[in-house]
């Protein structure tokens, strides 16, 4: 069983958003989940994986600019911010932190929404309190 993270979380770090899609499933499927309860920010960072012509202009037309890579198959290459860019290792952390709880590093739970739940307490204890 296979299970991929969506998070999307502040300046800081600590995740606000978060969403699990199977380990098969493209990207785009999480950012597709994710769009519409994005909070207002003036830029979005992003991997690779995220990188999409419907998903830049969707976040332009809220008023975010994104600061994501082209991937390398991408035949026409788009500009970004690679300073910016660089503080995607706060994501990249919270990531770590969370994976500190043994029990979402090794998954211990079967059902996506049981593992969702306590991936979400562990962000809470870790994060917020």
């Amino acid at each position: 069983m296979n299970t991929k993270l969506h998070a999307v979380t502040d300046t800081i770090g600590r995740p606000i958003r978060l969403f699990i899609t199977a380990g098969q499933v493209s990207d785009y499927t999480g950012a597709a989940a994710l769009m519409n309860r994005l909070p207002e920010a003036e830029w979005l960072l992003a991997d690779r994986g995220y990188d999409a012509d419907w998903f830049r202009d969707t976040l332009i037309d809220k008023g975010t600019r994104p600061c994501i890579p082209g991937r390398k198959s991408r035949k026409k290459t788009v500009k970004y911010d690679k300073r910016r860019y660089k503080r995607r290792n706060r994501i990249e952390r919270m990531f770590g932190r969370l994976k500190d709880w043994r029990r979402v590093a090794t998954r211990y739970d079967r059902s996506p929404t049981v593992f969702l739940s306590a991936i979400a307490l562990a962000a809470t204890v870790i994060f917020w309190l």
